[in-house]
């Protein structure tokens, strides 16, 4: 399994970031996709306060859709959103 985490400093406005998801996020080829509000840290208060992340189911469809135009456009949109963002991808075993 592979995921793309990107993790927000700030939460985006709701409005703004149902547009990019019915927009941009949506039209990205993956088995899954999920995100929410961070709550907390066992360490203080959390760095990133809003989390979403792709999951492909392994490494050729997530090649594939990091190709694609869809993907590209919606990492275009989310840093166009103006929140500084981490973006990192994973495989899970």
């Amino acid at each position: 399994m592979v995921r793309a985490i990107i993790q927000y400093e700030s939460e985006p406005d709701a409005a703004r970031y149902k547009q990019h998801i019915d927009e941009f996020g949506s039209k990205v080829s993956c088995s899954a996709f999920r995100h929410g509000k961070v709550f907390g840290s066992p360490f203080g208060e959390p760095k990133f306060r809003y989390y979403a992340e792709f999951e492909w189911d392994e490494m050729d469809a997530f090649k594939e859709a990091a190709n694609s135009e869809e993907f590209a456009a919606s990492g275009r949109d989310a840093m166009a959103m103006g929140i500084p963002l981490t973006v990192h991808f994973a495989e899970i075993e």
